[in-house]
């Protein structure tokens, strides 16, 4: 399987949790007892579709061919007062970051962000209750017993937003993932041309005394990513998770200062929110610079955001980058 299929951000199934089982209507007779009470017992429930966080999981690649998820139905009440069992429950395991969407509303329905976590999705429906619990003093041979709860089913969506502490944004080819192979040991496929990274590739990056925060390279953005074009909403959606934003601008841009605003403006346009995020600014390839031209791209660059000149080929500047990247993950509110 190729690498580009390795990584699975987004699962659309059909779902239906269990029906709840019937309630029986039966009234109790024995050789003893020609017309005793009513002793119909309720149905079980139908089972549960659950979400369970796993930690060990990246992707939704195993949810491939999980096209229809049906939930086993309870089983009717029976005489006696015997309840019928609940329908089994499926427990999904999905990685921590994902969301289920209904797709019909767009509704959000669940979130999984910690490992173990468990949500019941979709509720399997009630079981019905028996006969035996309608008889009063002047019913004493209730006739009535209720049928079971219907579960509830539907076209859901499951998607993966990618939990990093940073995330590398940059137009294609500014240098992510060369500086990503360098700084951390993911081993992200590297070549000089537009949109080499197709998925978004993780890696930790170890820092002093044993300290380490992950990072993702995005998907390059392009103007319009916004409205879709390029990889556009596929690869924005990973970006809302990360808490510091890593902008990558190589030392042969025409304008530094413009190609900083039209990334931000795409992250903007894609949500506000965005800009509520801490803003990182490394100039890449800089060991093709001396300290006038440093200098120059400096008085370019907004006053108010943090930057530092690297290179991932010298490693000139990693260090001073992953100090500023730590201090800013984890800086006092």
């Amino acid at each position: 399987m190729s690498e580009r299929n390795n990584f699975i951000d987004y699962i659309r199934i059909f779902a239906r949790s269990g029906h709840g089982g019937a309630g029986a209507k039966h009234f109790m007779r024995n050789k003893l007892t020609a017309m005793g009470g009513p002793d119909g017992g309720d149905g079980g429930r139908g089972g549960h579709i659950i979400l369970r966080g796993n930690s060990n999981l990246w992707t939704l690649l195993h949810l491939r061919y999980f096209k229809n998820v049906l939930a086993e139905n309870g089983e009717n009440g029976s005489k006696n007062n015997c309840t019928g069992r609940d329908g089994k429950d499926i427990i999904i395991e999905v990685p921590l970051g994902t969301i289920a969407r209904d797709e019909e509303t767009g509704k959000k329905e669940a979130e999984i962000l910690e490992d173990g976590q468990e949500i019941i999705w979709m509720r399997g429906g009630r079981g019905g209750l028996g006969n035996s619990n309608f008889a009063t003093p002047t019913n004493q041979v209730p006739e009535h017993a209720q049928p079971g709860e219907p579960g509830v089913e539907g076209w859901k969506n499951i998607e993966l937003k990618v939990l990093a502490d940073v995330g590398l944004v940059g137009f294609p080819n500014a240098g992510k993932s060369t500086l990503l192979s360098v700084i951390t040991a993911a081993k992200p496929k590297i070549a000089n041309y537009a949109f080499t990274t197709l998925i978004p590739q993780l890696g930790m990056v170890e820092y002093r005394d044993s300290k380490s925060f992950c990072v993702a390279d995005l998907p390059g953005i392009i103007e319009g990513a916004a409205e879709g074009k390029g990889l556009g909403h596929r690869f924005l959606r990973h970006i809302e998770r990360n808490a510091v934003l890593l902008f990558l601008i190589p030392a042969d841009s025409v304008d530094h200062r413009k190609e900083f605003e039209i990334l931000k403006n795409e992250l903007a346009s894609y949500n506000q929110e965005m800009m509520q995020k801490d803003f990182v600014i490394a100039i890449s390839k800089s060991d093709m610079l001396d300290q006038e031209l440093k200098d120059a791209i400096s008085k370019e660059l907004p006053d108010n955001i943090p930057h530092l000149f690297i290179s991932s080929v010298t490693n000139q500047g990693l260090m001073p980058l992953k100090d500023l990247l730590w201090e800013t993950l984890n800086k006092k509110e």
